[in-house]
């Protein structure tokens, strides 16, 4: 999940300089450029958070400073759910080849992700890319089981935009509400009730 910076926007090529353009005042200096394929290019945050199906797992979010550290603390973030997940459905961030070896080595879990099509043509990323083309139908169930779960999160606390700058106090934002909204999603299921329509009972 991507959230935009609190004041103005620093833009690639003046962050890349350390240059701050004149009259351009109040940027969030530890923000960073985020990318993803359902928000974009954002200047601010990333944040990491898991969700399972079948059996409830609370998750946590994790600030990221760009998107593609998601990818390369996968592995940290997942390795708590061994012997009680079996499969990892993640984005195409997490898409080489390493990524796919080490939890299936370490933890028993299967990587399933979705591979670039034009990702380098080694024979192990050849049969990686086949083996995720057999698991295509578990890689969609992501858009109505893992990407749902961070609409609750901005919505009922307003976290399109940050409200503070710098790293460490974000960091304490997204890790409260997430697993806010997440103790009241698991009091919802356990309830038989809707896990998205919490709002009222998380804010009072």
């Amino acid at each position: 999940m991507m959230n935009k910076a609190a004041g103005p926007v620093w833009h690639h090529k003046w962050k890349e300089k350390g240059i701050i353009p004149k009259g351009l005042r109040g940027i969030d200096k530890e923000a960073a450029w985020c990318g993803s394929e359902s928000d974009g290019w954002v200047y601010g945050y990333g944040s990491f958070s898991s969700a399972s199906h079948g059996i409830a797992v609370p998750g946590c979010f994790m600030l990221m400073k760009n998107s593609g550290h998601e990818a390369k603390r996968m592995r940290s973030e997942t390795s708590c759910y061994q012997g009680v997940a079996d499969y990892i459905v993640t984005d195409s961030e997490a898409g080489h080849y390493g990524l796919f070896r080490e939890p299936k080595r370490q933890s028993s879990m299967t990587l399933i992700t979705k591979c670039g099509k034009n990702m380098i043509k080694t024979e192990e990323r050849i049969k990686m890319s086949e083996f995720m083309e057999k698991h295509r139908r578990m890689y969609g169930e992501r858009s109505y089981t893992v990407e749902p779960m961070q609409g609750p999160v901005k919505d009922i606390s307003d976290l399109n935009t940050c409200r503070i700058h710098g790293n460490s106090g974000n960091r304490r934002i997204f890790a409260a509400m997430g697993l806010t909204v997440r103790m009241y999603q698991l009091k919802a299921w356990h309830g038989n009730r809707s896990t998205f329509k919490i709002r009222d009972d998380v804010l009072g």
